[in-house]
């Protein structure tokens, strides 16, 4: 699989390496032919992402009586980031829909989508791009819902909602209309008030299944509203919405390392002149997997300083992945700037994991304001 040792991390702190070795043997023998027809739009790997899901890789990090660990997740989806950034992506959203799922105190939801979300038998995704954005007073929220009998009427549109499909599912937020908060919910793509509708194309990672999604008065019943009010849930779910991403920038720079070592037969004599070197990477990425592996197994933190270490490590992570495909496109020269050569398309990949939310330049927004 090319994963990086971890010398600095306790045996201890190691995830399970069963279910990672499974994910990563899936992810190069199905998903590695898909790669390119995944990021040019004309594949959604949506019986790859099930099939994944059968054998428990949305599964791990299930609150188990109390506490949470995304060890054990970040790291599959890191295996399958190895192979496909898109997919690594993909895997974030239904990582992050079972997180929502899991930690949701309407016990009826739980219980009717916990097991469906986490084995894969339900796909779906995140649609917090924006409500992460309004939080920090980057954007104002796009979707309105008004109180009525046993749920509530929500209208608006957001613009990108990732892995997603006409019987998936997604968690957002709305903005009470009577000015009583958020509304944290499910919504189920199937129900004809909410339309999808194709985005324009994208520089990279297009057969993600994102879309535009239209809520015309759609209906939300209470069994699919994950909290209310939101900001409570929010806090406390937020830690582990983000550490999960850190799982598509460790893939990504596991991969780019390979390509530099790929090429260093033919291109070495020439490449050692280039500054930033694999060894250069390997000791950042076993410095930011080690951080993540301790961050990652309390996600329920409170404490403040727990918080902007959260935030610190995903900007390091967002900002390697850029540096380390830089260095993958130098190291290849002319080679890797073929449309075949798939270090051209990690650089594509690498700069998505910079500006997908939360992105560089909100995470500095966050810190400085923390």
């Amino acid at each position: 699989m090319g994963s990086l040792a971890l010398s600095r991390v306790e045996a201890s702190d190691q995830p399970a390496p069963s279910l990672v070795d499974e994910v990563g043997r899936i992810a190069r023998t199905a998903l590695a032919p898909l790669a390119q027809a995944i990021d040019d739009g004309s594949v959604y790997p949506g019986e790859v992402l099930r099939q994944l899901g059968k054998v428990g890789a949305w599964a791990s990090h299930v609150p188990q009586e109390g506490p949470a660990d995304l060890r054990c997740a970040i790291q599959s989806m890191a295996a399958i980031g190895e192979v496909c950034g898109a997919s690594a992506f993909m895997a974030w959203c239904q990582n992050t829909l079972v997180w929502y799922a899991a930690n949701s105190t309407n016990v009826q939801l739980a219980k009717r989508f916990g097991d469906a979300f986490s084995t894969g038998r339900l796909l779906g995704g995140t649609g917090l791009s924006n409500p992460m954005k309004s939080f920090f007073g980057i954007e104002k929220l796009k979707l309105k819902g008004r109180k009525v009998d046993g749920g509530y009427v929500v209208r608006g549109a957001l613009p990108w909602v990732s892995n997603l499909g006409p019987d998936h599912y997604f968690g957002t937020i709305f903005e009470r209309e009577d000015d009583q908060g958020t509304v944290m919910f499910l919504a189920d793509c199937s129900d004809p008030a909410i339309t999808l509708t194709p985005c324009k194309p994208f520089l990279a990672m297009d057969g993600t299944g994102t879309y535009g999604v239209q809520f015309r008065d759609a209906f939300i019943p209470d069994d699919l509203i994950l909290a209310d009010p939101a900001a409570p849930f929010v806090k406390k779910i937020r830690a582990g919405f983000i550490l999960l991403q850190a799982g598509m920038a460790l893939g990504l720079i596991r991969d780019c390392i390979n390509i530099m070592d790929e090429v260093q037969s033919p291109l070495g004599h020439v490449n050692r002149y280039l500054p930033q070197q694999p060894v250069h990477f390997r000791d950042l990425a076993a410095e930011l997997e080690a951080e993540t592996m301790a961050l990652a197994r309390d996600p329920y933190n409170a404490d403040e300083t727990y918080w902007r270490k959260v935030i610190a490590l995903r900007l390091r992570a967002g900002d390697a992945s850029v540096a380390a495909a830089h260095a993958a496109m130098l190291h290849c020269g002319a080679r890797g700037y073929l449309k075949s050569h798939r270090a051209q398309r990690r650089l594509r990949e690498a700069y998505f994991v910079a500006i997908v939310t939360p992105a560089t330049k909100q995470l500095r927004k966050m810190l400085a304001d923390a």
